[in-house]
């Protein structure tokens, strides 16, 4: 799962740690595991977590200087790992505590998460309104919100969605109710493990999931990561925030394109998934752009 990234010799040794941090096989995991074993956030949110620092570290070194960084949900801390609030160390250390609190959470509190389709936030978030333990997750991109809660708010709500014109509403193969009110243990538990953490001013300007405008102070970084595991995340407005600026190119930096998709349904947004395109092209077009 980890094929392709550069960084490699940093990524062994931090992948070594994640493995001596979390109990867990993830060096087995990373080159021989399956899409499913991504289900177990405490597999998937380490692995994903030095993914995305290995490529986010890797375009910085080949000559690409962010004007911001930001980071979906978990994504959020590999940003600021890239933006040295902290050191990439440290990051993989607050990534492992987080799986393992939300994976103890999500299990005492049965629940999940769901994509609705082709339905506004405005819609969607009347619709639920009067449906117990269900809300509004992530903001993606026009057309695609996620909702999550308990096992019963989300069969409630699906039902009250294709009411009310929602193209379909489909599971997400997810662990637990994240990024809703439900999380709280979670949170709580975290709080307290970033209170006593170390965190440093960013170098590069971050847009948080809790609050979208541009951030370097630590102590504000600090709060808004503290409230993220009950918080939506606000992508949509994340992205409009960087387009407010003028035209952008977006650079997904992690596996998959899934960022690149939703990025480019917002206008004045190019984007592209480092992934899937060679690295030296990728430098060229966008040193073409500035």
């Amino acid at each position: 799962m980890l094929d392709g990234v550069p960084e490699l010799e940093s990524l062994e040794r931090l992948l070594d740690a994640a493995e001596a941090l979390s109990g867990i096989e993830l060096s087995s995991v990373a080159r021989l595991g399956e899409t499913e074993d991504l289900s177990d956030t405490r597999i998937a949110q380490p692995l994903l977590y030095l993914a995305d620092w290995a490529w986010g570290v890797t375009l910085i070194s080949s000559g690409i200087h962010p004007a911001a960084v930001a980071g979906h949900s978990l994504g959020e801390i590999a940003a600021l790992a890239v933006a040295g609030v902290f050191s990439p160390e440290a990051g993989l250390e607050l990534v492992v505590e987080r799986s393992k609190l939300m994976a103890s959470t999500a299990a005492a509190t049965p629940g999940g998460m769901s994509a609705v389709l082709g339905l506004d936030g405005a819609t969607i978030s009347a619709a639920i309104a009067e449906i117990n333990d269900v809300w509004v997750a992530n903001d993606n991109a026009p057309g695609q919100v996620v909702i999550s809660g308990s096992t019963d708010g989300i069969a409630a709500a699906t039902d009250a969605l294709l009411e009310s014109g929602a193209r379909r509403v489909v599971p997400l193969a997810v662990a637990g109710p994240f990024h809703s009110p439900l999380m709280e243990s979670a949170r709580s538990a975290f709080s307290e493990i970033l209170a006593g953490a170390a965190f440093s001013n960013a170098h590069i300007p971050v847009l948080q999931n809790t609050d979208p405008t541009p951030a370097t102070d630590a102590e504000v970084i600090r709060a808004r990561l503290i409230m993220q595991i009950t918080s939506p995340v606000r992508w949509t407005e994340t992205v409009a925030a960087l387009a407010s600026e003028g035209p952008i190119t977006i650079i997904e930096a992690g596996p998959g394109a899934v960022l690149t998709g939703l990025a480019k349904r917002v206008d004045g947004v190019t984007a592209i998934a480092i992934e899937s395109a060679d690295l030296e092209m990728v430098v060229e077009e966008v040193a073409s752009d500035a």
